[in-house]
């Protein structure tokens, strides 16, 4: 239907006056889908049970100061003080449970309180709700990504030490190794290091580790890992070999002389496509005890030109080969390995995602054990916000060649936008309670096709 002019514009001069009242009035009124989903998992009650152990009670339990990060960083914010930004919120706080928000001073006199028993019920609990996930998604393979991130520091936090820092060089740091799942993309689990160790470090007993309890609660899942050329050690590959893993990790070939002189070597590279080509061997180092089967890649881009560019049509074109090794034990085709290898820089993207989405890069304490737990705050958050699109649509794929996420997930800050950060009013008509949000269809979809499904599942 055309409208007129007058029906489209209108002429508005004064500014209104600024009165603050408590209306019962919510910036966040779609934060009620994740009111749902952590009462479908009983969040509250299992965090509880996080810090039975320690012996003194504070009005605010240590389970709703860790609630509280988890809400604070799925809203959007980064640092502590900006809880005053909805301290008041009427719909936080009933998603809560609570008439009052802690104060700043509180939330960090609880987290300094924090032990490593506490480190590691909360780490148990993350893992608890990603294994339900895979449980419920009966996927019949799953692939464990590997991989450390530099998680900087401003000033001296406990624990951290100055080491490879590739965005602020000379700046201390965390350095923590973990693992994720690239089918659902999210994190499993994280083992906690200083800035200045080497990727390997305490590798090969954390994988040794989520192995186990990837099969202790879901026996007979084909179980893949994916490595960069740091993890390429004595004690990382023969282990993937021995827990019957199918793995791939890149292979640092500049430091052994004699893979370089198989690729000079070799005359017959097959074609994997326009681009990439490959041939593969048997083969082990020196100390090793048990040869694996490498996989030797190059890929033809074009050489860079010096001097003056000539704009001549038929000037020919320069090429080179790069070259990458990989090691792996899985029988498929060549073409398969590389393809399935490639895809581990899925884990990237999720460390980007989390990084901008749920302040995973963000060191807020001084106290070594409180740094963990946010960072483990992070990691939920970021999950959480994978489980309610796991469970309100459909897979889009399976089993895929690079194992990409088997849904086309929204990152975080989109769905804040979409229908998170939306105004809405608490009222009481006939008695009942009634949360009113202005007129948008879009909004309307969406947020009441997650609650439906939300409602569905529980």
């Amino acid at each position: 239907m055309k409208s007129s002019k007058t029906q489209i514009y209108a002429k508005f001069h004064k500014i209104p006056e600024i009165n603050f009242e408590d209306r019962q009035l919510t910036s966040f009124a779609g934060i009620l889908i994740f009111q749902l989903l952590f009462k479908r998992l009983g969040l509250k009650k299992k965090l509880k049970k996080c810090f039975s152990h320690l012996k003194f009670s504070p009005i605010f339990g240590h389970h709703i100061v860790v609630l509280l990060l988890i809400v604070h960083l799925i809203l959007g914010f980064r640092r502590l003080r900006e809880t005053d930004y909805y301290r008041e919120d009427p719909m936080i706080l009933r998603l809560m449970g609570l008439k009052k928000l802690p104060d700043v001073s509180t939330i960090s006199r609880s987290l300094s309180q924090l032990d490593d028993k506490s480190v590691q019920n909360i780490r148990k609990l993350s893992r608890s709700f990603v294994i339900s996930g895979l449980q419920r998604e009966q996927f019949p393979r799953l692939t464990m990504d590997f991989d450390g991130s530099v998680l900087s520091t401003k000033g001296h936090a406990q624990g951290s030490a100055i080491g490879f820092n590739k965005s602020k060089k000379g700046a201390r740091s965390y350095y923590p190794l973990f693992c994720t799942i690239a089918q659902t993309g999210q994190f499993f689990d994280m083992h906690h290091r200083p800035g200045n160790v080497h990727d390997s470090n305490g590798a090969s007993k954390f994988m040794e580790d989520c192995f186990h309890k990837i099969r202790s609660q879901m026996p007979g899942k084909i179980l893949e890992a994916r490595m960069d050329g740091a993890f390429f050690n004595k004690d990382v590959i023969p282990l993937m070999a021995a827990k019957k893993v199918r793995f791939t990790a890149s292979v640092p070939f500049a430091r052994f002389a004699e893979l370089k002189k198989l690729i000079e070597d070799c005359n017959s590279w097959t074609d994997i496509d326009d681009q990439w080509s490959c041939f593969e061997t048997q083969w082990k180092p020196k100390s090793w005890n048990t040869k694996f089967r490498f996989v030797f890649t190059r890929k033809k881009f074009k050489k860079a030109q010096k001097g003056p560019l000539q704009l001549d049509l038929f000037e020919p074109v320069d090429r080179e080969y790069q070259y990458k090794v990989i090691v792996t034990n899985k029988t498929e085709s060549a073409k398969a390995v590389v393809l399935f290898h490639n895809g581990r820089g899925s884990q990237e993207s999720i460390f980007g995602t989390a990084k901008n989405n749920t302040a995973l890069g963000v060191i807020t304490c001084k106290r070594l054990a409180a740094n963990q737990v946010f960072t483990l705050s992070s990691m939920m958050a970021h999950n959480f916000s994978q489980e309610i699109q796991m469970i309100a649509n459909p897979a889009s794929s399976r089993a895929k060649p690079k194992r990409p996420s088997a849904w086309k997930f929204h990152k975080l800050d989109t769905i804040r936008h979409r229908f998170l950060q939306r105004a809405g009013r608490f009222t009481r008509p006939g008695g009942k309670l009634t949360l009113t949000m202005n007129t948008n269809q879009a909004v309307k979809k969406d947020l009441l096709h997650y609650l439906e499904a939300m409602q569905k599942a529980a």
